[in-house]
């Protein structure tokens, strides 16, 4: 069955701050023919060290501009994707499409395509409630973990924080995404929240930004089933199975995924260390990121 999709015209991002990485992009994933993902994949093939960073909603790899440089400064490679719906990935028009199967799905197809052999994983938002599944399909490639604000998708009912952004987000479906970063970040440039509102020239791009509030399961409101026994799965993995070294950066300003929430989350991830409390940081934790990523380092040896 044939899907509409749109494409981000190019030029949209032909002026982003911060961000001189090509783009790279393939259309040939198990299960996704036709259908165009970014990525950005720096550094040398043969590092020793390999960090996949996935941004969550509405943000794209942009997210990551200052803790990629960090990463390479180590010698690390350094993959940075955008979810379908996101960036300058493909933007099917169709709400519905977009699940998490959908989405996690995806990303199991890029890391085969990309042999990434062991990686160091790095999430937040939407990028850790996906991404922290990823072990129960490739248990023996995620060697280390660098988290912050996100949860697990297991259903329990999230706080008042989370309840209030998700009526928001359903008031606002052409949602100002440059805006938001703004509002919760004081110190962003007009040309970087000009970065975020790139891949977005209009609503009817904005399916995926949309549909990821809808898609944290509540338990009690209908919630997927399959979402929360892989949100349970893995918090069991994260606890009893993972062997490797974890770093926590906390934003302690966030209303809906903050220090409550990254204490439990800490609880379900074997031997992880005393978290690095980042004070007056929001939700976008990555955009106070440099410091966060070179602590991580230090603390593994990288650095």
């Amino acid at each position: 069955m044939e899907i509409e999709v749109l494409r981000t015209p190019e030029e949209r991002f032909a002026s982003l701050p911060d961000w001189p990485y090509a783009p790279a992009y393939v259309d040939d994933l198990a299960g996704y023919e036709n259908l165009r993902v970014h990525f950005v994949d720096l550094g040398p093939r043969n590092a020793a060290q390999t960090f996949l960073c996935l941004h969550g909603q509405p943000s794209w790899a942009f997210l990551y501009r200052k803790m990629i440089p960090v990463f390479l400064e180590s010698g690390a490679r350094v993959v940075a994707p955008d979810f379908l719906g996101f960036g300058r990935s493909d933007k099917p028009v169709d709400d519905a499409l977009y699940t998490v199967a959908f989405h996690r799905n995806m990303l199991l197809a890029l890391i085969r395509r990309l042999d990434l052999g062991q990686f160091t994983l790095v999430v937040q938002d939407w990028g850790g409630l996906i991404g922290l599944t990823l072990p129960i399909d490739v248990p023996h490639q995620v060697a280390r973990l660098l988290i912050m604000n996100t949860a697990f998708p297991t259903g329990a009912k999230p706080g008042p924080g989370f309840m209030a952004w998700r009526d928001y987000a359903r008031r606002n479906p052409d949602l100002d995404v440059g805006a938001l970063f703004a509002r919760g970040n004081p110190s962003l440039t007009p040309a970087e929240a000009a970065g975020y509102d790139a891949p977005f020239p209009d609503q009817r791009f904005k399916a995926g930004v949309r549909r990821f509030p809808e898609l944290v399961p509540v338990r009690g409101e209908g919630a997927d089933e399959q979402v929360m026994a892989l949100g349970l799965a893995a918090e069991a993995w994260w606890s009893k199975d993972f062997d490797g070294p974890s770093f926590m950066g906390i934003g302690m300003a966030d209303p809906v995924l903050g220090p409550d929430v990254m204490e439990r989350v800490r609880s379900k991830i074997k031997d992880c260390p005393e978290p690095m409390r980042l004070e007056g940081v929001g939700h976008f934790v990555q955009e106070h990121g440099a410091p966060l990523a070179r602590a991580a380092l230090q603390a593994w040896g990288d650095l």
